[in-house]
């Protein structure tokens, strides 16, 4: 790769991020600031995204801009313009980054590169934990936050870097939206992912679930009745997060453990905003050899998008 450097830009459902990465050095320098959600509420609606990306985007690259005492030398740009990398997979709210990315690709003269936001969250991960040989093979990876839990089937593509294919999912609920819904149901701010986890640390009990996986999909709604009825019956709190948790890691347990069985053994990756939690990484590196986006890089970030975008433009 040639020196200088690469932006990237993610406008997701909850989170504005900005990232440059050293085609030098193989580091990445990011910002990012979570969308605001009134107090009470379990999400946004697409056009308040929208409205607070487009406020929020320019001060987001400002800022990552002001913390470099050099102008960057923008080789190229790689942004998510979209959820998923399959036909017809589409979001308003990452128009805004989307748009901005090609608007300064005109500016600077530099090639735009556009992604999946899955495949941004994938490469956060294979830079986080260190095992840039995943782009040359076969792997499964899940991206589990609180707008996706699916299992992929990732394999190198040439031209796209590589593809995902689904083999398994949710059918209701996602990981991070049945963490929200308890959470808020038990007075939280959301998200409420670090203050479930705060709060089922404290629990002395690991409770057991009923979960519900069907071959390689599962369905997460249920958690959210148990936890409700937990709730009624004045259940600790400490104890109605773990239950939340422990369900949502047995789920996962359950759909890895079938995916392999179906598809056969490979290396296994876990990303996404809800795999920052220690209860449930701590339970899935006890059942399987599995490796996992760094803490900070799990949440969504725009530096999977830079580094796709540098692969693909420096591939040769």
């Amino acid at each position: 790769m040639s020196g200088g450097y690469v932006l990237g830009l993610d406008t997701s459902n909850y989170t504005t991020s900005a990232a440059l990465y050293s085609l030098d050095e193989n580091t990445v320098t990011h910002n990012r600031r979570l969308l605001p959600v009134q107090k009470g509420g379990r999400g946004l609606r697409q056009s308040d995204a929208v409205f607070h990306h487009t406020a929020a985007l320019h001060e987001i690259i400002g800022e990552l801009y002001r913390d470099l005492d050099f102008v960057p030398d923008i080789k190229a740009i790689g942004v998510s313009s979209r959820p998923r990398s399959e036909e017809g997979s589409y979001m308003p709210c990452f128009l805004v980054g989307a748009n901005a990315a090609h608007i300064l690709g005109t500016v600077m003269n530099a090639p735009v590169y556009e992604f999946s936001h899955q495949a941004g969250h994938i490469a956060a991960a294979i830079y986080s934990c260190g095992n840039s040989d995943l782009y040359n093979k076969k792997f499964l990876a899940f991206h589990v936050s609180g707008g996706t839990t699916e299992a992929v089937i990732v394999t190198p593509d040439k031209n796209n870097v590589f593809n995902c294919e689904i083999v398994g999912k949710t059918l209701d609920l996602h990981a991070g939206q049945a963490v929200d819904r308890v959470g808020v149901m038990m007075g939280l701010d959301f998200p409420c992912g670090k203050e479930l986890e705060k709060l089922a640390l404290t629990c002395s009990e690991k409770p057991r679930v009923k979960i519900c996986v069907k071959d390689c999909d599962c369905c997460l709604s249920g958690i959210e009745n148990i936890c409700s009825k937990m709730a009624e019956n004045n259940e600790d709190k400490p104890l109605i997060a773990m239950t939340c948790l422990t369900f949502i890691e047995k789920t996962l347990e359950t759909m890895c453990k079938n995916i392999i069985e179906k598809y056969g053994e490979m290396p296994i990756l876990f990303a996404g905003g809800v795999m920052s939690n220690t209860i449930i990484r701590n339970g899935l590196s006890a059942r399987f050899p599995c490796r996992f986006a760094s803490v900070e890089l799990s949440s969504d970030n725009a530096c999977g998008t830079a580094i796709l975008a540098a692969r693909s433009c420096f591939a040769n």
